[in-house]
């Protein structure tokens, strides 16, 4: 607290160093007081001097108190012409804080002086003291409780004198002694201290707002002496003295070295390492003695220890805990039963292999902590110690005995004694068997394994369980006794875990004999199948695959199988599944895809869960090429058949009948139907045999004969495909009655301006086709057509003079049109006799 001050005037020390010295000579703060109790009011006034350059008419003080402004300030100019302002703060709640006084100049607040406000309490009187005397520094050391806190500057003083009697008179002062700061107690040196005399101590505590002193102490250093603590130790027992007795404790101890001449007196407290026991005080113990025997507790059990000591009979101080020390009391002689169980093997006509086996079963809480066990026998005729068969701390032994020996003697021990002996006879199987065993799982973790009581009733049973084949039967193996001869069950809870297959053997004990051995197998929980069966591919196709696989033999421990599972997979990602019952071996695998590569699985699945197989994979066959062939033909007479029936649909239609051929228009509607060729009348003849009603009637027929002419150089002999005019027609017709007489006269025949639409020419003795050409023409045809070619542009239709037609290139500006004779639009209704000359017709 001291610091706390002088940092506070240093702190304000420093801002009056940073203000500008021009204003620091202009104005000066006075206080009413410069520390007050906190919560008091104080009273502040600043001058400012007449000589002040920032000093104006209208000039104005303003406080800060921290960095708030204050109001209330009371301004006044003094007749000297100096500026005065008084300001009351009425609560001071700050320990420490700066006032400012501040002028108001070009718009801002220029700091002319500053002071430090400081606020506290009076130190309260400090209480519980106490001293003690140290052997160890050889001082007396006294400490107290200094009270709140003042938040001011305040020194604390331990004083003291010495005294007699009761210290009522001072005689000889003692130095003081001032602690460290922020520290409570303080020690006096040996030097000033005077032994087995009384003094009187006190503690004086001030600041700037009071002084508060303690009550006096008045004392013998001696008085208030603290000891060490002692240091403890177990005893090593002797050999010549007896054993500690069941339940107690032997300990030593060693006083603190500068205390020795000092008469005390201890405490020893104790505590059992069992959970969360308590202290036992046991005190008044002797301290010249340096050693004791505690009795009366729990046998074999840890104790903890710790001692403490005092002066005594004169006053003191306890001394602290000494360090802790561990013991474990002197433990009984083992008093248990020790049940047992052998099997023997004959190794040779004279020898026998023995494995012995022990539980022990406590009588009482009393018993001993076994160390050790011990297995003897003793030859007949043998004196004097026998060396034992085993010594071991397992619950079993293994050793070599003679064919003839059938008991021998075990013993538990520890560093008390041994437990009675039970002996142990190797009993004959000539007792009657138990009658049909049975076992029942509890849960999990559980067996109860039952029998029918045999005849006569037997004095006991030993149940015997391990795990079951494959495993060893003879490792690992678990039993126990029961003393009970009327029961007729017990449940195994130990070493039992689910899913394992336990063979249980019972044996029941007959006062001399014993009864064969009953076994039975069994499991406390069903687990599912340990494996799947394998998958085996018998036969595949190019769309279907037959698999097959063993089924697996029943399991013991094993819950039975409920189902298949079948998964295939496709490279593509398609997966399929289907589920079979238990009694499936075989499965076909519809629908693949032909050349396709497949994932397999197949998965058993029972009521506790559900084991997978390894994956198989497959690939299905290709198509042959002949099947490949016979598809593609198939395939190729379907497509021709769709295309003839698309054909003749195309050609049986009217509408589309001559799409290829332009449109003509009918002579009918035309002003040739009203012409009428010149003709005798014997050249009129009826064609009953032709004569159809659906047919337009035949009016005339005309023969001509072409004129001999040679080939022109425009044909070709290639008769394939020719545009070359018939060499012979028979006629050709007009519409209209066929027995209505002529009725023009002849000289209209020979006339120069008849109408002549078509003529149709050929040889009447040649086998070649007959040709027809487009004539001249007056009579208008359909708007746009090429106009009718002259009489001598026609010389393209000469014939050929070998008989032969040959294709000629049409020119899109003839008026000739290639095709058979009937396709001609005049020659729709000609009928002709004679049909070998019409080859091409």
């Amino acid at each position: 607290m001291v610091g706390l001050g002088a940092w506070s005037l240093t702190r304000a020390a420093l801002i009056i160093l940073l203000l500008p010295r021009s204003l620091e000579e202009c104005g000066h703060i006075s206080l009413s007081a410069p520390i007050v109790r906190l919560g008091d009011a104080i009273t502040a006034s600043c001058i400012i001097n007449q000589t002040c350059s920032h000093l104006g008419p209208e000039s104005q003080i303003v406080w800060k108190l921290g960095t708030e402004l204050q109001q209330g300030g009371r301004q006044q100019r003094l007749a000297d012409g100096t500026l005065e302002s008084t300001i009351t703060l009425p609560h001071l709640n700050d320990p420490w804080v700066l006032l400012s006084c501040c002028l108001r100049w070009s718009n801002s607040l220029q700091i002319l002086d500053q002071a430090e406000l400081q606020a506290g309490y009076p130190p309260s009187t400090p209480h519980n003291l106490s001293c003690l005397m140290n052997l160890t520094t050889d001082s007396l050391t006294c400490q107290w409780e200094p009270g709140p806190d003042t938040h001011l500057s305040t020194n604390f003083t331990l004083k003291s004198f010495k005294s007699r009697g009761n210290c009522q008179i001072q005689e000889e002062a003692i130095p003081d002694c001032v602690p460290e700061d922020g520290k409570s107690h303080c020690s006096i040196p040996r030097k000033h201290l005077q032994l087995y005399q009384s003094m009187g101590i006190w503690v004086q505590v001030e600041n700037v707002l009071g002084t508060s002193v303690s009550p006096q102490l008045c004392l013998d250093p001696m008085d208030v002496v603290k000891l060490e603590p002692p240091t403890l130790w177990a005893l090593d027992p002797s050999p010549e003295a007896a054993p500690p007795q069941p339940g107690c404790l032997q300990l030593g101890w060693e006083s603190w070295k500068p205390s020795l001449y000092i008469d005390q007196k201890c405490e020893l407290r104790l505590q059992p390492q069992l959970g969360e026991a308590s202290w036992i005080l046991v005190d008044s113990l002797p301290s010249r003695t340096l050693q004791h025997e505690l009795c009366g507790l729990l046998p074999s059990t840890a104790y903890t220890l710790q001692m403490r000591c005092t002066r005594w009979p004169l006053p003191g101080h306890w001394s602290d805990w000494s360090p802790s020390l561990e013991l474990t009391s002197a433990q009984w002689a083992p008093n248990v039963r020790l049940d047992t169980w052998w099997r023997q093997r004959q190794l040779d006509p004279r020898t026998v292999d023995v494995q012995l086996f022990w539980k022990p079963m406590p009588l009482e809480e009393a018993s001993g902590e076994i160390q050790g066990y011990l297995v003897s026998w003793r030859p007949p005729g043998q004196a004097g110690a026998v060396p034992p068969l085993c010594n071991t701390t397992e619950l079993s032994c293994t050793f070599h005995l003679p064919l003839e020996v059938r008991e021998v003697v075990l013993v538990a021990y520890n560093t008390a004694g041994t437990s009675p002996p039970t002996p142990v006879v190797f009993l004959d199987r000539r007792g009657p068997p138990l009658g049909r065993l049975h076992t029942v799982a509890q849960d999990p973790h559980s067996l109860w394994v039952g029998w029918e009581t045999p005849s006569p009733q037997p004095r006991g049973y030993v149940i015997e369980w391990g795990l079951g084949p494959p495993s060893p039967s003879s490792s690992n193996k678990t039993w126990k006794m029961e003393h009970n001869g009327s029961i007729a069950g017990t449940l195994l809870q130990e070493n039992i875990r689910p899913f394992q297959l336990y063979e249980i053997t019972v044996t029941a004990l007959y006062q001399d004999t014993m009864g064969p051995s009953q076994r039975i197998y069994a499991y406390s929980q069903e687990t599912a199948p340990s494996y799947t069966p394998e998958l085996h591919l018998k036969h595949i196709g190019k769309t279907w695959a037959q698999l097959e696989w063993a089924p697996p033999a029943p399991e013991l421990g094993r819950s039975p199988l409920t189902h298949y599972t079948i998964f295939w997979t496709s490279a593509q990602g398609q997966s399929f599944s289907t589920i079979l019952n238990a009694s499936s071996h075989g499965f076909v695998l519809p629908g693949l895809e032909p050349a396709s590569l497949y994932h397999v699985y197949l998965t058993a699945a029972s009521q506790a869960g559900a084991t997978n197989s390894t994956s198989l994979t497959l690939m299905t066959l290709a198509p042959e090429e002949s099947e490949l062939h016979i598809f593609l033909g198939l395939f190729s007479l379907l497509l021709l058949l769709i295309c003839l029936c698309g054909a003749a649909r195309l050609c049986c239609r009217a509408s589309r009948k001559n799409p290829l051929w332009p449109s003509v228009p009918d002579p009918a509607h035309s002003s040739l139907g009203s012409w009428v060729p010149s003709i005798t009348a014997e050249e009129i003849f009826q064609l009953p045999s032709l004569w159809d009603p659906s047919m337009p009637p035949i009016t005339k027929i005309t023969v001509l004969e072409e004129e001999e002419k040679k080939p022109g150089p425009w044909e070709s002999n290639d008769g394939s495909g020719t545009c070359s005019l018939p060499t012979l027609v028979q006629a050709y017709v007009l519409q209209g009655d066929p027995r209505a007489p002529s009725i023009q006269p002849q000289s209209q025949s020979g006339n120069s301006d008849q109408v002549l639409y078509g003529q149709v020419i050929g040889s009447p003795t040649g086998s070649e086709p007959g040709h027809y050409i487009r004539c001249d023409s007056t009579q208008p045809l359909l708007g746009g057509l090429t106009p009718s070619p002259k009489s001598y542009e026609n010389l393209w239709f000469q014939p050929s003079p070998v008989r032969t037609s040959e294709p000629l290139v049409p020119n899109q500006e003839d008026d000739c049109v290639f095709g058979p004779l009937l396709d001609f639009p005049l020659l729709q209704g000609l009928q002709v006799h004679g049909v070998e000359g019409l080859g091409g017709f």
